[in-house]
């Protein structure tokens, strides 16, 4: 039980502190440039695809069947697609009136969006098999 309290501990301390780490640097940045958020974005995505392909992928395989994976997987698509069409339809008219409003990008404030659904939904998952790996 000790050993399940400091992994959700180093997990907690971590998680959030690249987020506020990420955050503060935002914050301080005043100037924003298209080209240094697409390369953030870019970067994120490419870190999450490298932790898919190298470490959830592969130690899924080895404790399941392949079968099982691949639902897995499909279901996942499928919940991000079901996402971006629910902030579509919910949040459009938003967009729109901040897009007009500070004359930025909605589709940076989309993606922004479905990101944060994306990671409140794969942290339930996450924390469902760090209870059962241990």
């Amino acid at each position: 039980m000790e050993e399940i309290i400091k992994t959700t501990l180093l997990g907690l301390f971590f998680g959030t502190f690249g987020t506020t780490l990420g955050g503060i640097i935002g914050v301080v940045i005043k100037k924003q440039s298209n080209k240094f958020l697409s390369f953030i974005l870019a970067f994120a995505s490419g870190l999450m695809m490298a932790v898919i392909c190298f470490d959830l992928i592969p130690e899924a395989l080895r404790i399941s069947s392949v079968i099982k994976v691949v639902i897995g997987t499909i279901i996942g698509i499928i919940s991000m697609i079901f996402c971006d069409l629910l902030v579509e339809k919910k949040f459009s008219q938003k967009i729109e009136r901040h897009t007009k409003k500070s004359k930025g990008n909605g589709k940076l404030l989309k993606t922004g969006i479905i990101v944060s659904i994306g990671l409140a939904i794969h942290n339930f998952p996450e924390g469902l098999a760090i209870r059962i790996w241990f």
